[in-house]
């Protein structure tokens, strides 16, 4: 897809029929064709874009209008986002424009006003480099409002100076973090992150006894969780999920800025007690996120729906009501066909889960069918680690349906292409894990033998000791229903009790 057509994808029937009023506009001619060629990405119009390559002149021309047209509609939108922009962001910039204006015209009493509200509303969503520009704007005319010290202005100015040295300290560092949290994720890069994680903090100033905001609490939670997720290691992140959680109880008025980011930091904390295997307290979280995806008309529910869904249907299941967390996955992916890839790669996954847990293995394979890409794509649209899940569930389906050759041919090609990553990243447990597979997929007899069940018990306790993890439980109680040869749903939840003695609230 080239990029007029992408940008004319992300525009509404009412965002395409002001653009086509603004090229008539401003079309000087009547054979400009740029409204004839905007209609042609509708139909995606093949017998026009032949025509106009049928000679070097009419391909340059036609390359020249597309040009054209590109920039225009990247004009249009930009000035359309800004009209349309009722953001307090947007609110502050254009008061902060036309004091400027009134500074000018000498309506310096008026411009102090606009002023004063705009610092007000920055004050409230804490946009400090919006604030940096209000006192900026209001030290440079100072000279016009002599009743107001000046010192009190500078002493602002400095403060917020600080706070907004502190913010982009962390934004830098959340950059180089997430960057190469999208390297390790999606191209298997080997990193100690928790040394780089140390060793950004350091370079970049940051200090987390500073006082914290909504944004820089997400941006921390963020790193937190994602390290937490790439160690299977939930409980090294507590410190961060209470300092969260005490920082959100005192808070009670939240402005649009702050409730994207208070939506955010609920489904962190939410997701924390969920991979820890404290359901209950998850999904007291899960209700104040929900609640809070209501507030402003439901501005930001689509945004964060399927995620709330996904961690509510993983809670129920794991509370011992899988037929609630069926109904509420399949309902969730009926209603949402068009929804993020990525979402529904998840959800989708987490059904054949559920479904292989309650031996519906004809209902698992259906789903596994529509997950029809390469693993090198899942890589790169998911992550290293959601494929490797992806692949173990794959082959658990096929070791479960007695499809043996399939099933080996799977282990084969999953040992080949990421045994080398697991063992440097030092999960030899999943190469271990896969051995166990392996056994059992040549010789299913081999689980009625005592030396495989105690070196399957062995296994699973030695990975109880290690960091713990509720999707990592979920695998070793696969392994454990076959060589006890129980329900396997039955199975998960008794050894949920002894892999998570873990249940109290942090309040």
């Amino acid at each position: 897809m080239n990029a007029l057509h992408e940008l004319s994808n992300i525009m509404n029937e009412n965002d395409k029929k002001a653009f086509i009023q603004y090229l008539s506009k401003k079309n000087k001619r009547k054979d400009v064709g740029n409204i004839a060629l905007f209609n042609s990405l509708e139909t995606d119009d093949i017998k026009q874009k032949n025509n106009n390559k049928k000679d070097k002149k009419s391909a340059d021309a036609y390359h020249a209008l597309r040009k054209r047209l590109y920039d225009n509609l990247i004009g249009f939108m930009a000035n359309r986002s800004f009209e349309n922009d009722t953001s307090q962001e947007n609110a502050i910039l254009r008061l902060i424009v036309v004091s400027r204006l009134f500074f000018e015209h000498k309506l310096e009493k008026t411009a102090f006003k606009c002023l004063a509200k705009a610092e007000e509303i920055a004050i409230g969503i804490e946009h400090f480099s919006l604030l940096n520009e209000i006192y900026r704007t209001q030290i440079q005319f100072a000279h016009f409002n002599l009743s107001q010290p000046i010192e009190k202005i500078i002493q602002k100015f400095k403060t917020n100076k600080k706070q907004l040295e502190y913010e982009e300290q962390l934004n830098l560092g959340y950059a180089v973090l997430r960057r190469e949290l999208t390297a390790i994720y999606h191209e298997g890069r080997i990193v100690d992150f928790q040394a780089l994680i140390k060793n950004t903090i350091e370079t970049h100033g940051i200090s987390l006894k500073q006082g914290l905001t909504f944004k820089s609490l997400y941006q921390i939670l963020f790193i937190a969780n994602e390290y937490a997720s790439i160690n299977n290691n939930y409980s090294a992140i507590q410190p961060f999920v209470v300092k969260s959680y005490r920082f959100i109880s005192k808070k009670a008025d939240l402005t649009d800025k702050h409730l994207y980011y208070h939506i955010y930091i609920l489904y962190f904390i939410a997701n924390f007690y969920f991979r820890n295997g404290a359901f209950t307290e998850s999904l007291v979280y899960l209700n104040s996120m929900a609640s809070e995806m209501q507030k402003q008309s439901g501005k930001y529910y689509q945004r964060f729906c399927l995620r709330y869904l996904l961690l509510l249907a993983f809670n129920e299941n794991y509370l011992g009501n899988p037929q609630k967390a069926i109904e509420i996955t399949e309902k969730t992916l009926n209603s949402n066909k068009k929804s993020d890839a990525g979402d529904s790669n998840d959800i989708r996954l987490m059904l054949i889960v559920f479904y292989i847990q309650q031996d519906a293995a004809r209902n698992a394979t259906k789903e596994m069918a529509k997950l029809n890409h390469t693993d090198s794509w899942y890589e790169k649209k998911m992550s290293m680690d959601w494929t490797i899940k992806k692949c173990l569930v794959e082959i658990l389906l096929n070791v479960q349906q007695e499809n043996t050759e399939l099933a080996l041919s799977r282990i084969k090609s999953f040992k080949r292409r990421y045994k080398k990553y697991l063992l440097t990243v030092n999960e030899e447990r999943v190469v271990q894990y896969l051995s166990f597979v392996e056994q059992y997929a040549m010789k299913p007899e081999i689980v009625q033998t005592l030396k495989f069940q105690i070196a399957i018990e062995d296994f699973i306790i030695t990975a109880q000791n290690g960091p713990k993890d509720i999707l990592i439980m979920s695998f070793l109680a696969w392994l454990l229903a076959e060589s006890r040869q129980k329900p396997l749903y039955e199975t998960t939840l008794n050894l949920l009790q002894t892999y998570f003695p873990f249940s109290d609230s942090i309040q």
